[in-house]
């Protein structure tokens, strides 16, 4: 999965904590944890993401935290550091880290809606205006990450896929859980706004009648079903096939799959309409409870080959 510089969460991390070091891995040779791209934020007294965990992370969270008391702007520090004889990690390899500094005053900087983010290494210097050799960077940076020896760019994750995820019980908790960090907007929809859990890392939405809600999913959002009542499942599916959408996952077995089928030919649905309704969802070699789904949900969505179904109009029902 190609990492790419999460503007709206380091946004919110910053307006929460305050000042915030982005942490990110600028180049790695060898045995290593992670690869170029990979990040993590820290604050005064918390922090998100990864960088492969271990020595490593605790050492750069360290660092980090010293660079959170420091004055000015744009500040930056760059640090090499080999594994096995700095830190007696077994990994064996080099990396290079990246460490940020960004308050208020560099999240207004910064064009959340470009296609990427390039800025120099150097301590202190505004990203801005970029040099022209920085272009290679930012066509690299579409795929990832492209560095030289004075400038570095990322792709901004400003194209997460949308996903709509109907229902608060337990398997759309580990499933939100399951999906944390990865590049997916979720919009979790429920009946009851109670369901949710007091933090909620989702847009979340609570309505007494889910399925009236598919109405504001774009054209493109992966939809999946597990609430607590066949009834809502049911309305909610007939409303998905009955507008444009990118892919619907159905929890359940081969029989709740049979039953729907059924009653969805009965509304009118077309055969090749239905055959885009995934269910059961998940791998069910992995078993059934909530974690295991999960799981094997994410595991799904993160495959290179998996080709989304869109329709370019709106589908007869």
């Amino acid at each position: 999965m190609v990492e790419r510089f999460d503007f709206t969460e380091l946004s919110k991390a910053v307006a929460t904590n305050g000042p915030v070091v982005r942490v990110v891995v600028t180049g790695f040779h060898g045995s290593t944890p992670r690869e170029t791209g990979a990040s993590m934020l820290v604050w005064q007294d918390g922090q998100s993401g990864t960088i492969g965990g271990g020595a490593l992370e605790w050492q750069a969270a360290k660092t980090a935290r010293k660079m959170l008391e420091l004055s000015g702007e744009w500040r930056r520090e760059t640090t090499k550091i080999p594994l096995g004889p700095a830190l007696n990690q077994c990994c064996g390899g080099t990396v290079t880290l990246l460490l940020e500094r960004f308050t208020d005053v560099e999240i207004a900087a910064i064009d959340g809606a470009a296609p990427s983010f390039t800025r120099p290494k150097a301590d202190g210097i505004s990203p801005t205006p970029a040099p022209l050799q920085a272009s290679r960077l930012l066509r690299a940076a579409r795929s990832g990450a492209g560095i030289d020896a004075d400038w570095f760019s990322e792709a901004l994750n400003t194209n997460k896929t949308p996903i709509y995820l109907y229902g608060a019980g337990h398997v759309g908790r580990e499933i939100v859980r399951a999906l944390a960090g990865l590049p997916y907007e979720i919009t979790w929809v429920d009946t009851d706004k109670n369901r949710f859990p007091e933090t909620i890392p989702v847009i979340w939405r609570a309505n007494t009648n889910p399925a009236s809600l598919v109405a504001d999913a774009p054209d493109n959002a992966l939809h999946f079903v597990l609430t607590y009542s066949h009834a809502h499942d049911l309305e909610i599916c007939h409303q998905v096939l009955s507008q444009p959408f990118g892919h619907l996952g159905l929890i359940g077995s081969a029989s709740k799959k049979a039953r729907f089928l059924k009653r969805l030919r009965e509304l009118g649905h077309s055969e090749p309409t239905l055959k885009r309704l995934q269910c059961p969802i998940g791998d069910r070699s992995l078993g059934k409870t909530p974690q295991a789904i999960a799981i094997g949900l994410a595991y799904w969505l993160m495959q290179p080959n998996i080709k989304q179904q869109e329709t370019t109009g709106r589908v007869s029902a």
